[in-house]
């Protein structure tokens, strides 16, 4: 086999491999007259190829042994590519109308094959900046997040299954290590990574360093993110982890998957949302005061949480006499009992999405990797009042989450930092 061993592939060398894999050569129907490679990688960590050809086409996705932004000084295991996989067959087996097919694995070259998401899609968070509405945003987000998050957790699960898949996960550790670092430790101390508009945020920064209030909430959440193996999450779910067009929503780069806690990935989501309603601002312009599609950021949010709560509920009563352990139906057995557990259970998750969310807002802002939202506001005065506000909604969501009782009072939250 030309491909023994490990080796970054350029796009001479990818035809070679596409030569030699007939799950890839099949889908452009081995046909190479008028085959077209780019490389689009603008990403953090990987080389992503888009391959077209007159008959067919797919995306390449290799992972480098260390992280593409920074370069070969911070190694990263390839190993993540694996994950993505495994990741991607599982989730698109429980939603396959908003994951990408995967039509090719090879662990050797660390490399995925996978659908091709053609034109119009774009990065969610494109869209957002550019002030495009997606009707089905919220029911799409809501209906994957439903089904990846109820079908790998205990309320579907035996146990027996479940450590088997958390075992196997467990493997995803350098990328958990990553998130632990720029989520929950990172912001909230002086680390060379860390970064804000100065001088604007320089107190806001301080002051996040100093808060002994959110420290300790943020440690609770950063103990759930590491000890609690609730079901398989995406990982990484933020606004540039879902490709986009009017009527389509593809969620990609799974590749910090791992058995977590669930409101790590609603939360991630809802949270890049508001990051998205709090930078519009800065993109509004003569003529357009961006106030229309604020509203329909803060419909987009309500409705994501709330839809999400009605099929992962409606989910939970059709399979409660099903194989899952979490509360056994001879146990749970009258109508006010399971009520009384699933009210319980969803309070509870309801809160670590925010706290979560919250955590992954500042991290944005005073942390290493920043959102495109706010770096493409030009005028670093006014990206800062904007980042400023969604400084202070998250902190204010993160250290008094348990206070909000439905996601309507967190709209409303919205609203009184904004105006």
């Amino acid at each position: 086999m030309a491909f023994s061993e490990f080796r970054p592939l350029d796009e001479n060398s990818l035809i070679a491999y596409i030569k030699a894999t007939p799950s890839l050569s099949s889908e452009i129907s081995d046909s190479y007259d008028g085959l077209e490679i780019k490389e689009v990688g603008d990403g953090n960590l990987n080389f992503v190829y888009i391959v077209v050809a007159p008959s067919g086409s797919f995306v390449i996705k290799q992972a480098l042994p260390y992280i593409r932004c920074i370069g070969e000084s911070w190694p990263m295991t390839k190993e993540r590519a694996y994950f993505e996989a495994v990741a991607l067959k599982e989730h698109g087996g429980l939603c396959p109308q908003h994951v990408p097919q995967v039509y090719h694995f090879d662990r050797t070259m660390s490399l995925i094959g996978m659908r091709y998401l053609e034109p119009p899609h774009i990065i969610l968070r494109k869209g957002l900046i550019a002030g495009i509405q997606y009707p089905l945003l919220a029911e799409h987000m809501s209906e994957y997040m439903a089904r990846t998050l109820f079908y790998t957790s205990l309320l579907f699960r035996s146990t027996t299954e479940h450590k088997r898949a958390v075992a196997e996960f467990c493997g995803n550790v350098e990328l958990c290590r990553l998130t632990e670092q720029v989520v929950f430790s990172d912001p909230y101390k002086v680390s060379e990574y860390n970064r804000w508009t100065s001088p604007y945020l320089d107190r806001d920064a301080d002051a996040v360093r100093e808060d002994n209030v959110l420290k300790l909430e943020v440690a609770e959440l950063k103990s759930k993110f590491c000890e609690r193996a609730q079901a398989l999450i995406h990982g990484d779910l933020h606004t540039g982890s879902v490709m986009v067009t009017h009527d389509s929503t593809q969620v990609i780069d799974p590749e910090f998957a791992f058995y977590g806690p669930m409101g790590f990935d609603i939360g991630a989501f809802i949270g890049n949302l508001i990051l998205a309603f709090f930078a519009q601002d800065g993109h509004a312009g003569q003529g357009n005061d961006r106030k229309i599609y604020k509203e329909w950021l803060l419909r987009t949010i309500e409705d994501t949480w709330n839809l999400f709560h009605q099929k992962f509920t409606a989910l939970w009563d059709e399979n409660k006499n099903g194989s899952g352990e979490a509360y056994l139906p001879a146990i749970y057995n009258n109508p006010e009992l399971q009520k009384i557990v699933q009210e319980k259970y969803m309070k509870e998750l309801f809160h670590d999405t925010l706290g979560f969310g919250a955590a992954k807002m500042i991290r944005r802002i005073v942390g290493v990797a920043h959102v495109e939202d706010f770096e493409s506001i030009k005028e670093a005065n006014i990206r800062a009042g904007c980042e400023r506000r969604a400084l202070e909604l998250a902190k204010t969501l993160l250290k008094k989450r348990r206070d909000f009782v439905s996601i309507g009072e967190v709209i409303s939250a919205m609203k009184q930092v904004q105006s």
